[in-house]
């Protein structure tokens, strides 16, 4: 398998645009007490970055070749980079010391990497990714927006999100077909439903939205409760729904089962 092959394989889209790369440190900000996971630096291009800051930096890159280069790059600072594929690694870590959290994600996993780091709202300050257009307007959509559905839904409860600017493909290596998004998750000072509760969350989730086409009340027929104990309208379906109105069915609805 050449290089290219290879490298798209594993997702990877190597940003080397130096304006956008100091548009993100911009963004971020980083400061010299600040303390980093950053997720899929590959060669080190935004590490360097977060480098001149003087930040403590942990990093995961599925690429063993990655690994060697960014050990070599920063063998003079105390950084700690990881072999292995951040969705299988534990993440434990992050529960030491709050930490911030980059990446230009793989476009690939980059939905299931923000789910799987919900699991450490407490432990995180904020969260900049650049991913696909398309999964940052999923991501960062409201409640009556075309784009509202379950992954916002799963999201809102725990973080503040927006897109803060557009990268075109012109900007990676490897130009990806799509144009990406750099957004920012900002955890709320209190999260709308206990982090305890989030995989019955997510679940419940998930069966809200099994049949789009179904009205609320029938695609929770799985579960025990009466939604005239809300003010949420049984024959909405449920993209017309609201964060508020999700949460409220949520805390009605038996989920002993999930």
């Amino acid at each position: 398998m050449n290089n290219r092959r290879y490298r798209r394989k594993l997702g990877q889209n190597y940003l080397v645009d130096p304006v956008i790369l100091f548009e993100i440190e911009r963004a971020v900000n980083p400061q010299e007490k600040n303390i980093f996971l950053e997720i899929g630096p590959g060669t080190g291009a935004l590490t360097k970055y977060l480098a001149n800051k003087g930040a403590e930096i942990t990093g995961i890159d599925i690429d063993p070749k990655n690994i060697q280069i960014l050990k070599s790059k920063f063998s003079e600072l105390n950084y700690k980079f990881i072999q292995g594929d951040i969705l299988s690694e534990s993440l434990e870590f992050l529960t030491s010391k709050k930490h911030r959290i980059v990446g230009n994600l793989p476009y690939n996993i980059s939905t299931q990497i923000i789910l799987k780091l919900i699991h450490y709202f407490e432990y995180i300050d904020d969260m900049h990714f650049l991913v696909q257009k398309e999964v940052a307007q999923r991501v960062c959509s409201n409640g009556g927006e075309k784009d509202w559905g379950r992954l916002a839904i799963k999201i809102k409860p725990f973080f503040q999100s927006s897109i803060l600017f557009d990268v075109p493909p012109e900007a990676f290596d490897i130009k990806p077909k799509v144009i990406s998004s750099f957004i920012r998750l900002t955890p709320l000072k209190e999260s709308m439903i206990d982090l305890s509760k989030f995989k019955a969350f997510s679940a419940f989730i998930d069966q809200a939205f099994s049949n789009k086409r179904k009205n609320i009340k029938n695609n929770l027929k799985k579960f025990s409760g009466d939604l005239s104990n809300t003010n949420v309208n049984p024959l909405s379906r449920p993209e017309e729904l609201s964060i508020e109105e999700f949460i409220c069915i949520f805390n009605t609805m038996s989920i002993a089962n999930y």
